[in-house]
């Protein structure tokens, strides 16, 4: 079982662990999110820490971007690798050229929800070879929508998804998966973090509630004080572990 990461090089340690440990397992779909606000502009540094469980892959590792302007950029940045790095392409150059045979796995960092249908399709064409997404947005409810084609979507693809590593700080608590761990959900306590549930799937909605609600009423009653009200901004709660994984 995993505990709470304290840094960021923590969260990176049980991601790239869990990620290989998926990979040996056989999962081929693969993707890993840390759902706070400002890991986005740490997307290059974490695809070039992420490329060292890859090593063995040699050149046959590909790390794509979402676009040209990112994938030069950091191409500029590295200088001479081993991998090679190029991007999900666009209506000039659709990602079928952008996958070659001797590519063996492939590394998408930070893909949005406008890149949804390139990521589709570039799990499709790698068939048998392991796709790993970080970091990914692909649910932007404002792009992807809420109707038929978007639950079409999900069920198609998104839900062939194995997620390997998942980090989420919220308000007083945090929910996590580091593969092969259930999904947990974890609480304040002082300084640390106490594990309160473990579940088969992702704990969201009226599930999460009832899970932190059910933690909640039991410490009040046995106290006697009256439950805080919710608070309205979550960011505060965030600040926090935020300022943690910048250490």
């Amino acid at each position: 079982m995993s505990n709470v990461p304290k840094s960021l090089e923590e969260t990176i340690i049980q991601a790239k662990e869990a990620t290989v440990k998926a990979l040996e397992a056989g999962y081929g779909r693969l993707q890993i999110e840390i759902v706070i606000p400002e890991i986005a502009l740490k997307a290059q540094a974490l695809a070039l820490e992420f490329s060292s469980i890859f090593e063995d892959y040699g050149s046959g590792l590909k790390i794509l971007f979402p676009d040209t302007g990112a994938a030069s950029l950091a191409r500029r940045d590295w200088g001479e690798t081993t991998f090679r790095v190029s991007d999900l392409g666009s209506s000039r150059m659709p990602v079928e050229n952008k996958i070659a045979d001797e590519d063996q796995i492939f590394l998408v960092v930070c893909p949005s929800a406008v890149e949804v249908s390139q990521v589709e399709k570039l799990c499709n064409l790698a068939v048998d070879r392991p796709v790993v997404l970080l970091i990914p947005q692909l649910e932007d409810i404002s792009i992807v929508g809420i109707g038929y084609a978007a639950r079409q979507l999900r069920e198609r693809f998104l839900s062939t998804l194995e997620t390997c590593y998942y980090l989420r700080p919220m308000e007083e608590s945090v929910v996590m998966r580091c593969y092969p761990s259930l999904w947990q959900v974890w609480v304040e306590k002082g300084e640390e973090y106490e594990l309160i549930a473990e579940e088969p799937q992702k704990p969201m909605g009226d599930n999460l509630e009832l899970i932190l609600k059910g933690k909640a009423e039991p410490e009040m009653a046995s106290s006697g004080k009256i439950p805080p009200q919710k608070k309205q901004n979550i960011f505060g709660g965030l600040q926090k572990f935020l300022r943690a994984l910048s250490k």
